[in-house]
């Protein structure tokens, strides 16, 4: 007999095969079962699309068997009119007796009422059913709601005796195995956004794609304070969006788009802009000088750091870790991946 449990763990696994293409909505996954096996499924395909609750009643082939169902799904149906009607008005047409809920949205529009308005209507509610785990699973969505600011990944690579980068560096420089760097483009394809700093853009010459892997290219987010940069550098090779903040000027060219923003209040400022546009997470990605703002500041979510075996002996200076729970401690070939979060 397969419990409340399975089929939450259920809808999570198909919510994540919205990522990156709904936000800046959360990834939700439903599943309709009958008399214990799944009659239907679906998820949250596409921003401004079907919700998961709609896409799986669509899927059910007897739609009589519905008023003798149960609905799952990894967060509470929502109640108000968005891109797309509320959900909880269907689940209410189609006379559906109980639904199963892994937590509450906090979404001020929404923040129970979905719950309260199914309940009004007769339907038995059970919610917090893997709570924990949909809480993990929209940890950007979640942040972005309630701290007005994108989920912010902290990643850097450093040499065994502590170090980021060479101190003379003159070209492209890679400290990571190739394992490794096919890891960090997940990430990236998993986000929004990427940044880095100003000398990370002049000294590397970085993409910020996901060549290695699969997926989307993240929004690539750049700081260019005076407007120096030489324009045949590949961030600006229109292959995907990039923000470039300035204290020049606000002006969209092409997939180029400058936003002017006080470098006094940097930190801040931009990601009040990021917020305003949805973007929902940034993985940060150096130099040392960009990190260590973060970390100064505060403002973060989660740090990635890799260790190599990589001996360097004199350069710029790692970031410092700061005293946070450590999550996942990982070999990938010679390097160490080691996970905090706040």
């Amino acid at each position: 007999m397969k419990n409340h449990e399975y089929f939450i763990r259920k809808c999570n696994e198909l919510a994540k095969v919205g990522i990156r293409n709904v936000s800046p909505n959360p990834m939700v996954g439903s599943i309709i079962v009958y008399k214990n096996k799944i009659i239907g499924k679906g998820f949250h395909e596409k921003y401004g699309k079907e919700h998961a609750e709609v896409n799986a009643i669509k899927s059910v082939k007897d739609i009589s068997l519905l008023k003798k169902s149960t609905l799952y799904v990894n967060l509470e149906p929502c109640c108000h009119f968005g891109k797309t009607p509320p959900c909880s008005e269907l689940i209410i047409k189609e006379e559906i007796p109980t639904v199963v809920v892994g937590c509450l949205d906090p979404n001020p529009k929404v923040a129970g009422n979905g719950i309260k308005k199914l309940k009004e209507n007769s339907i038995k509610v059970i919610y917090g059913i893997l709570e924990k785990e949909c809480l993990e699973l929209n940890k950007r969505f979640f942040t972005f709601i309630q701290k007005k600011r994108p989920y912010i990944i902290l990643k850097w690579a450093k040499s065994a005796d502590n170090f980021i980068a060479p101190i003379d560096q003159n070209k492209p420089f890679w400290m990571t195995s190739e394992q490794s760097r096919m890891i960090v483009h997940r990430w990236r394809s998993e986000e929004d956004s990427i940044l880095v700093g100003t000398n990370t853009v002049i000294l590397d010459n970085p993409s910020l794609d996901v060549r290695l892997t699969t997926g989307g290219n993240p929004i690539r987010i750049i700081i260019d304070k005076n407007l120096s940069f030489n324009k045949d550098l590949n961030v600006f090779n229109n292959e995907s969006k990039t923000i470039i903040f300035n204290e020049i000027k606000t002006l969209s060219s092409g997939k180029n788009y400058y936003l002017k923003v006080n470098f006094k209040n940097l930190i801040s400022e931009m990601l009040n802009e990021l917020y305003n546009i949805d973007i929902t997470s940034i993985i940060v990605e150096g130099g040392a000088y960009t990190l260590n703002k973060f970390i100064d500041k505060n403002i973060y979510d989660e740090v990635r750091v890799f260790t190599t075996k990589t001996l360097l002996k004199k350069g710029i200076k790692s970031p410092n870790i700061p005293d946070i729970k450590k999550i996942l401690s990982k070999s990938i070939d010679n390097d160490l991946l080691d996970i905090y979060i706040k």
